[in-house]
């Protein structure tokens, strides 16, 4: 299959900060965070070392965290601090740290609201195929990231792309994490990056819920947090313009998703082997 060039896409951050490009022609981008926000201290905790790191190594950064969990498996689990508190946290992290911040959205009626505070408006997995939903984000203007949905095939998210486009979003991106396979497990097809690049838009690896063991834990997703750098490395050598990844300083104390987070200690080795990866792949295309 030829390479088709994907059309850069900027995401503006505070004012004064540099605006992060991700497409062909642009360096390696990191959207990285934690999994749902539950304490301040905590995501300032990991800001204090992805933002340096980041930009130590020169890899455009964009601050990820999630207002609200939705999905999760049982009534009783952790689903985050809530819109309101959630965009307040997420500016200030924005502003204190002159990074690009982005969520997810679940409901149209987020979708305005988000937008106001985040730069990259992202769509869950399950809800890649709700037009509402996308119809809603792409009317804010802001640009858009959508998961390909773990039942999708990577060359049906064209119908995302132009619904999208129809609704007046031409700054569209796409994330490949995983697709189910039987029960309690995901595997990752890395055509899908190649397939859906061939659309024109970026496309993202996420490394982390690809390692997803959909209620394995009793209830709780588990995960095998151990393969998310082998899972990396593989997608940056197939040409994806960015790398998703969530981190925390104690993964076993998240409320979410834990099982499948990158320590923070191990963030900086493991950006700066994709880091040389990338280099490699760009030297030879």
């Amino acid at each position: 299959m030829t390479k088709t060039p994907r059309n850069p896409v900027q995401i503006e951050g505070p004012s004064g900060a540099s605006p992060v490009l991700i497409g062909t022609g642009c360096p390696l981008a990191i959207i990285a965070g934690p999994c749902v926000i539950d304490r301040e201290e905590t995501l300032l905790e990991i800001a204090e070392t992805i933002v340096p790191v980041c930009q130590k190594l020169e890899l455009p950064l964009i601050f990820k965290a999630s207002f609200d969990k939705a999905n999760r498996t049982r009534i009783d689990s952790y689903r985050g601090v809530g819109l309101s508190q959630g965009m307040e946290i997420l500016g200030r992290i924005g502003d204190k740290y002159r990074v690009p911040v982005t969520t997810d959205i679940h409901l149209p009626e987020q979708a305005e609201i988000v937008a106001q505070t985040c730069d990259l408006l992202q769509i869950p997995a399950f809800l890649a195929r709700q037009t509402d939903l996308l119809v809603a984000a792409a009317k804010t203007g802001k640009p858009v990231n959508v998961k390909k949905g773990q039942f999708m095939a990577p060359w049906d998210m064209n119908h995302v792309v132009g619904k999208l486009l129809d609704a007046g979003c031409d700054q569209t991106m796409l994330t490949e994490r995983g697709t189910f396979f039987g029960y309690g497990r995901l595997v990752n097809d890395m055509r899908s990056i190649v397939e859906m690049g061939s659309l024109g838009v970026p496309v993202i690896f996420d490394a982390t819920h690809s390692v997803q063991q959909p209620s394995a834990a009793n209830g709780v997703t588990g995960g095998q947090r151990e393969m998310v750098p082998h899972l990396a490395r593989a997608a940056v050598a197939c040409g994806c313009d960015a790398v998703f990844l969530e981190t925390h300083p104690r993964p076993e104390e998240s409320p979410s998703d834990g099982a499948n987070m990158v320590p923070l200690d191990e963030f900086e080795s493991l950006l700066t082997s994709l880091k040389q990866i990338a280099a490699c792949v760009r030297a030879s295309s």
